[in-house]
């Protein structure tokens, strides 16, 4: 099970922490990462003088569920008896229950740390294969019952949360059982697979084989096929592999109206609008995922890591523009960092690092080598472990991302920054606040920015409340300074109070309109989008 591998009230893996050592030194737990074991002798100094965080004051977390704390289990008697019929596994247990009630959003972090949910899911069931999803969707259309399908749990903007108002049986559909590569074609360079796989399992299982799809997200370690289909993902890699929605031949669903797929498998069709864009990106609001032929390629020749350093934030965005286009004496408090990656055969390789460093040169870079790029992209899969240190010692923190045409990128990221800082100020922190940014993937017309924004909020009654006050300017000002509501992350609950703005009043009701055909007494309720 995977709650024995993972923390149940954090990210990750139980053997991988950032933790404070006897000697007061920051270090990394564990064996799964090139940082396990070692000592980062600045890390103290620096949350100390970010935050006003002490080592003196540290807040407890609860060691383990209490299971009193958690609401009861309340099945459709009818509906449990027709499941067992099925042969289908599934628990009512407390902690299987209670894993699966949640994403990764502060406030659900917070949440496990220190209280306990209104509302969970009754139920929890693994199907094995796509007939026996068809079969819990079918019962729970005759039984008139909530779904809410579970890939990886890595969400971040509160898609599995439980509505609290949902008064039926509430089933969380996990697809981790469904993990195999049904086929390999070696000649389309195609694999279908299905949707519960997670993102390092169909890696390693693709490359027995000698292929692998490239797309690597900073979640890959958990998340699932069926939930970067789910939420229109996008990986580190994109500017050689392409996004999810680049990536997908043909998608297999099961809704309420039935399954829903394509009469053939082909890189392009000219049949109306395409309906694997009303999956992509649905959110669990239509059905289940069940089955995605993905392309796949050979794994690359080669692979080199590298690392460029410029001597300001605005020189960095200039040049990565400049790249998207194509293809010392530097302050350390404004020094910016990019952290490459080439992969493909040697020769192309070693052209487009010669490429990519002479454009570095012009914007004023320069070459930080080989290791400090491998560290840099390494710590893309580690960067989420550093919120739970955080909220041991009263710091909250959380990361939203955006798209942003080239022309706007300083700006917004100026704006946004500034922002924050103000309505901390605002609200009554009483620390200087994190506020910065980095720019992740790369597009001829714009780019990809994260936020990371964090603060002590020692001194606040309701931490949560004022940080969830705090997002919401910042992302008003992003969309007011022409940003996008999500590149990535998606909407789920978090932010759909947006979606009429982002995307038209008529557009919306596009979107009502699929939901009401396909799902007309709303089992997929998780009330995501909409």
């Amino acid at each position: 099970m995977r709650q024995e591998l993972l923390k149940w009230n954090g990210w990750g893996y139980n053997d991988s922490k950032f933790i404070f050592n006897k000697k007061g030194q920051a270090e990394f737990t564990g064996k799964r990462y090139r940082l396990g074991g070692m000592v980062l002798p600045t890390f103290k100094e620096w949350i100390e003088k970010a935050f006003g965080a002490s080592l003196e004051h540290k807040t407890t977390s609860r060691a383990s569920l209490n299971v009193n704390d958690v609401p009861p289990s309340i099945v459709n008697e009818e509906f449990l008896q027709d499941l067992i019929a099925t042969k289908i596994s599934y628990s009512q247990d407390a902690e299987d229950r209670v894993f699966r009630a949640h994403g990764h959003c502060l406030h659900e972090i917070f949440v496990l740390r220190e209280g306990m949910f209104k509302r969970i899911p009754d139920i929890v069931v693994w199907p094995v294969c796509h007939e026996d999803v068809v079969k819990i969707v079918e019962l729970a259309c005759k039984h008139n019952l909530c779904i809410i399908p579970f890939g990886g749990g890595t969400s971040v903007s509160s898609a599995l949360e439980c509505p609290e108002e949902e008064k039926r049986t509430i089933v969380s559909l996990d697809t981790s059982q469904m993990n195999r590569i049904l086929w390999i074609d070696e000649k389309n360079l195609t694999a279908c697979v299905e949707a519960g796989i997670v993102g390092q399992d169909l890696e390693k299982q693709l490359a027995e084989s000698g292929f692998c799809t490239g797309h690597e997200p900073d979640s890959m370690e958990f998340s699932s096929l069926g939930g970067w289909v789910a939420t229109r993902a996008s990986g580190m890699k994109k500017n050689i592999y392409g996004n999810i929605e680049d990536l997908v031949i043909h998608i297999k669903m099961v809704t309420p109206r039935g399954i829903v797929e394509k009469n053939c498998q082909v890189p392009r069709m000219s049949t109306g609008p395409d309906i694997h864009h009303f999956i992509m990106g649905s959110e669990g609001t239509l059905g289940v995922v069940t089955e995605v032929t993905i392309k796949i390629r050979p794994i690359p020749e080669y692979q080199k890591y590298g690392s460029v350093v410029f001597p300001n934030f605005e020189r960095g965005v200039a040049c990565l523009r400049e790249v998207a286009k194509q293809f010392k004496g530097f302050d350390p408090n404004v020094l910016c960092v990019a952290t490459l990656l080439f992969e493909g055969d040697r020769e192309k390789v070693l052209q487009h690092e010669k490429q990519v460093y002479d454009i570095a040169t012009k914007f004023g870079g320069l070459a930080a080598g080989e290791d400090n790029g491998q560290r840099g992209y390494m710590l893309t899969f580690v960067i989420a472990y550093l919120r739970d240190l955080g909220l041991d010692y009263y710091v909250i923190g959380e990361s939203f991302e955006t798209s942003v045409p080239w022309d706007r990128v300083l700006d917004l990221c100026r704006n946004v920054k500034e922002r924050i800082v103000r309505e901390c100020k605002e609200k009554g922190v009483q620390f200087p606040p994190l506020s910065t940014c980095r720019v992740t993937q790369t597009y001829d017309a714009g780019a990809c920015v994260y936020f990371y924004f964090a603060f002590n909020y020692r001194g606040i009654s309701d931490p949560i409340h004022v940080y969830e006050q705090i997002e919401r300017a910042a992302r008003e000002e992003i969309l007011a300074n022409g940003g996008s509501l999500s590149h990535h992350h998606g909407v789920g609950k978090l932010r759909k109070r947006w979606m009429k703005e982002s995307i038209s009043d008529v557009g919306l009701g596009m979107l009502r309109s699929v939901k009401e055909y396909v799902d007309p007494n709303n089992i997929f309720g998780n009330k995501n989008l909409l």
